[in-house]
Formats: structure tokens, C-alpha cells, sequence
């Protein structure tokens, strides 16, 4: 019989349970070693479905992203466990497999089961971008990879502590395999803190009110996900709705990559079809099923706010994503690019949602994360890997302009900040600023994107690395909008100020001393047409630098000299 629970008391719960994996990224956000955990939040905790791995509660500054992929994960986890491995309380498990609930390489889950009276309640789950997992590039965002060898250290689910007890070999493998073992070493231990903490405080919510009332709790949370999202399908019209993107390259071949959205609408339930996508890429541009569904989830969950994070929302929805595809590819498929495909994923999903419900679209956002590598060694002979993303404008919508210089889509992740990085590595920020005209031109206006020039200090110079996207096609406006600037890289060459021959896709380049990079990232694509947009705003735009007279008369329409 299923416990029925009162409002009050539903929640109440759901705030402890929030609270427990809040506490869970402060803890590791504040101890972490590396600035892409510390600064800049690459990190998710959550509660995960003792049989089933399904979301059931996730923090709310971790990296939404990571919500449905974490539950693949999980159940990799509990498929060892199924297949006859020993599970055990004081047990933690390690991996970061992409093609078994992984996103890339770099992204370190730990995942925890958590007992009472001797049953499996939930598990516990950790992920953390670490800085550097071996391959052939510092960073590992190596636009050449051809294969997952190419891209790092590869862990299928492990036992990283055994019924409490530390499994230092583990350590000594993974130290032995990094460029930076102290910070993955440091980052490490943030996450098992961070679990450690999560299990005080789920042990005190036990205690408080008993595992079948909080077992209720987490039904009816669920349940509730599900007729939310239910009734949000139901509202919309029944159809099939399409949408094609592309990816510049592959970093291998400079050939465009489709990426194809066919989503039909009956009644309350949802499919999306990504059967038309290209094929597996060469190059790192592929990523598995797992990851795909997941950041389909996020695009889903930014077009239905008000729907709750956990895996009730994702019942009435169905996938089709073939392996024949760029979007469910198998080892060793390289997949360290993860983040730009399933940035253009997403933006499949703003697309076609502005056929079937324009009040709720939005212009693409900027919709790359320009990952950046410089490396080389400090003048007192230490090794450094400055890795970071960027930042860009997000798209113009039905309530406003888009946000000048955010973060993409898949994240509630902060951009490292200039100050710490060059704390951090021997370089030194001479340009950090919004981009004037990168915006498409809207009713409400696409967001700024921004430039950011860094050079070289130390005596060796630095190696450079870049993996990005958006630099062939712009961030589309929607119901109107225009789209925005295109993503551009330059950097000192042997010959002057030089672009990469893939426009967006660099590695094996270095920089001397007092030479520099030159990021300037695209803005968010324009909401509505560009004419009917207030000329008020327009000349405020020119006046604050977002946009140039010439542009406010050739796309607006605003003469400011003649004050129309």
C-alpha cells in the first residue's frame, strides 16, 4: 500500500533532500584543487533510484547537464552489481566511461550505495571535471582524436573504496597517468568528502521521519514530474515538427555535420527523433546515447521551467538516436568534443519548439564552449594546463533581450575568472570585453558575445589547444530574429595574426613569450523582427557599445543622426 502524504510534509522533505545535495557541491566547489570544480562548477551531486539509477534528486547549482546523464551512470553501476559484483556498505565505485553513463573523459563520477537496516536505499553520486586525464593533448579536448586512446585514461566502474577501506593502487594508476596528479589528487578528495557529507545528512533525514516516508516522498515527487510534464506535452499541438543544424567539422575533415531533429507530438506524449544525423564522425565530435538523451533534457527543461528536476519528466518522452549516428556512437569512438554537439543538440530543440510554441522559444544561444588549453612550464621548470571555457551571448526571447556574456545551456557553471587564472598560470589577460555587433538583430535583441586576448608569459612560451564550434554557422534568430556573429579565432603566428585552417579546431601550435590567443565568441541570436524592435532601445544599445550606428540604421532601421 502506498503511503499518501500532506502537502506540508511533502515539502518539507523535498527541502532536506535539496539541502543534502546543495551541501554536497558547496563542499566540493570550496575544496576542490582546480578552478574548472572550484570557480567554476563543473561539478553535479544528486540522489539516484536504488534499482532503477533514475534521477531522484539533483542540487541546484550543478550542471544540468549532468541530471540524466548521472542516472546512465548509476545504472552502470548497478548493472555490475546485477552481473554478481559484491556491493557493500562503505563502498564507493569509480569511473569516468563515457559510453557507460559518461559524458568525457574528464568528467570523474563517484557513485555511493547507501544503506539502511541492511537494504540498499539510494545511491550517491559525484562528478567533477578534473583538469588533465593523460592523452596525447594537455586538457584533452584534442580536436584530432580519432579515437578515445587519443583522449585519455579510460575507468570502467571500479571499487575506489572497498567496505571502507582505500584503495590506494587505484591512485597510484590514476597519479601515474595525469600530467597534474596533485590537482586530480585534490579534487578526488573534495568528492569523497562531498559524499561523506551527503551520507551524514541522509542518515539524519532517515532517522528524522523513516525510509517509508521518505521512500513516499520520492515517489509523489516523481509521480508529480510526470503529470506536470504530461500536461505541458498535452498542451501543445499534435504534429510532427522538424529541424536541421550543423557542426563546422569534425577537426579531421572540414565537411559540416548535420545534426537532424524530427519530433512528433500525440496527445501527452513526446518523441524526438534523431535518425536523419550524420553518421560517427572521425574526429571527437560523437557522443554516445546516454548523453544525447540527457542534454535533451536540458533543452526540454529550459522551454518547461516550472516542470521539477528528476526522471518523472522524461517518462512520457521517447528517443530515437540509432547508432548509425554521430549521437549514439560506441567505444573507442572518440567523444572528448561532447560539449559542442550536444550544444547544437539543444539548439535543434530551441529550433523547433519556435514552429510548435514561439511564446516559448528563444534565439540560439552563442552555443559553443570555446575550450581552451595553454600549456607548456612555468620558468621554475613546474608543469601547468590552463584549461577554461568561455563565455558568449545568449538569444533574444519572448520576454527580452538575451544576456550578454552567460554561459551556454547546459550549465549553471560560472565563467573562471580572469583574476584567478592568471593567479593560477604564467599568463596575463589583455583584453576582456563584451564584442560589439556579435548579437543577432531582434524585436529583443540577441546578447553580446565577448573577446578575450591572453598572452604568454612564461620564458618557454605555451603550447595552444582550442575546440570550439560556431565558427561556419551563426547562432539562428527565431520568429524573425537574425542570427549572430560567428565565432573567430586568431593567434600569433610565425607570420602575423593567423587563423586556424578549421576555423574553430587548433592543436600543436605554440606561442612565444609576449605572444597571444585572440577569442572572440559569438553573440545569441535575435527574437522577432528586427523593425519592430523600440528605436529607444536601439539607440540605448549604441550608446552602451552593444551595437554600432552603422548596424542600428542597416538592421533597425534607426537613424541616429536624424533621431528617428
Amino acid at each position: 500500500m502506498t503511503m499518501t502524504l500532506d502537502p506540508v510534509t511533502l515539502a518539507v522533505l523535498k527541502g532536506r533532500l535539496e539541502q543534502i545535495a546543495n551541501e554536497m557541491d558547496a563542499t566540493l566547489y570550496r575544496s576542490a584543487f582546480n578552478p574548472i570544480i572550484a570557480e567554476a562548477h563543473d561539478a553535479c551531486h544528486g540522489l539516484y533510484h536504488a534499482t532503477t539509477g533514475a534521477t531522484l534528486v539533483q542540487g541546484t547549482s550543478g550542471l544540468p547537464i549532468f541530471v540524466g546523464a548521472m542516472a546512465f551512470a548509476v545504472k552502470a553501476v548497478i548493472d555490475r552489481v546485477e552481473a554478481g559484483a559484491n556491493n557493500d556498505p562503505g563502498d564507493t565505485w569509480l569511473f569516468n566511461d563515457p559510453y557507460e553513463g559518461g559524458t568525457h573523459l574528464n568528467d570523474m563520477r563517484l557513485v555511493r550505495p547507501i544503506f539502511r537496516d541492511g537494504k540498499l536505499f539510494c545511491w550517491l553520486a559525484s562528478v567533477g571535471h578534473w583538469l588533465d586525464v593523460g592523452g596525447n593533448v594537455p586538457g584533452n579536448f584534442n580536436a584530432k582524436a580519432t579515437e578515445s586512446f587519443q583522449e585519455g585514461f579510460r575507468i570502467p566502474p571500479v571499487k575506489l573504496v572497498r567496505k571502507g577501506e582505500f584503495q590506494h593502487d587505484i591512485v597510484e594508476i590514476l597519479n601515474a597517468n595525469s600530467r597534474l596528479p596533485q590537482s586530480n589528487w585534490g579534487d578526488l578528495n573534495g568528492q569523497l568528502n562531498a559524499l561523506d557529507l551527503g551520507e551524514q545528512r541522509l542518515d539524519a533525514l532517515l532517522a528524522d521521519y523513516g525510509v517509508a516516508t521518505v521512500d513516499a516522498a520520492l515517489d509523489a515527487f516523481s509521480a508529480r514530474a510526470e503529470a506536470l510534464m504530461r500536461a505541458e506535452i498535452a498542451a501543445l499541438p499534435d504534429g510532427r515538427y522538424s529541424f536541421d543544424d550543423f557542426l563546422d567539422n569534425d577537426g579531421i575533415t572540414d565537411t559540416p555535420l548535420r545534426i537532424a531533429l524530427d519530433l512528433t507530438i500525440a496527445g501527452d506524449l513526446m518523441t524526438l527523433d534523431f535518425s536523419r544525423s550524420a553518421p560517427p564522425c572521425q574526429g571527437p565530435l560523437n557522443i554516445a546515447y546516454s548523453t544525447a538523451v540527457a542534454c535533451c533534457y536540458v533543452a526540454l527543461k529550459h522551454i518547461f521551467p516550472h516542470v521539477p528536476a528528476n526522471a518523472g519528466v522524461l517518462k512520457p518522452i521517447s528517443f530515437i538516436i540509432p547508432d548509425s549516428t554521430l549521437l549514439g556512437v560506441k567505444a573507442p569512438k572518440p567523444v572528448g568534443g561532447y560539449t559542442e554537439t550536444i550544444l547544437r543538440v539543444i539548439d535543434t530543440v530551441f529550433g523547433v519548439f519556435a514552429q510548435i510554441a514561439p511564446e516559448r522559444a528563444n534565439g540560439s544561444p552563442y552555443a559553443t564552449i570555446n575550450a581552451l588549453s595553454l600549456a607548456g612550464h612555468r620558468d621554475d621548470g613546474s608543469r601547468f594546463v590552463m584549461f577554461s571555457f568561455f563565455g558568449g551571448g545568449l538569444g533574444g526571447n519572448p520576454e527580452g533581450d538575451g544576456l550578454n556574456h552567460g554561459n551556454n545551456p547546459i550549465s549553471t557553471a560560472t565563467i573562471p575568472p580572469a583574476e584567478i587564472l592568471e593567479a593560477a598560470y604564467p599568463v596575463m589577460f589583455t583584453q576582456w570585453a563584451l564584442r560589439p555587433d556579435s548579437g543577432g538583430a531582434g524585436r529583443h535583441r540577441g546578447g553580446c558575445g565577448a573577446i578575450y586576448e591572453i598572452e604568454a608569459l612564461a620564458q618557454s612560451g605555451a603550447d595552444v589547444f582550442l575546440l570550439g564550434e560556431r565558427g561556419k554557422f551563426p547562432p539562428f534568430g527565431v520568429v524573425g530574429g537574425g542570427p549572430a556573429a560567428m565565432n573567430r579565432f586568431v593567434y600569433d603566428g610565425p607570420d602575423g595574426p593567423t587563423s586556424p585552417p578549421l576555423v574553430t579546431k587548433i592543436t600543436d601550435i605554440h606561442i612565444a613569450k609576449g605572444q597571444r590567443v585572440r577569442l572572440e565568441s559569438p553573440g545569441g541570436g535575435g527574437y522577432g523582427e528586427p523593425r519592430e524592435r523600440d528605436a529607444a532601445a536601439v539607440r540605448r544599445d549604441v550608446a552602451n557599445g552593444y551595437v554600432s550606428a552603422e548596424a542600428a540604421q542597416a538592421q533597425y532601421g534607426v537613424d541616429l543622426e536624424a533621431g528617428r
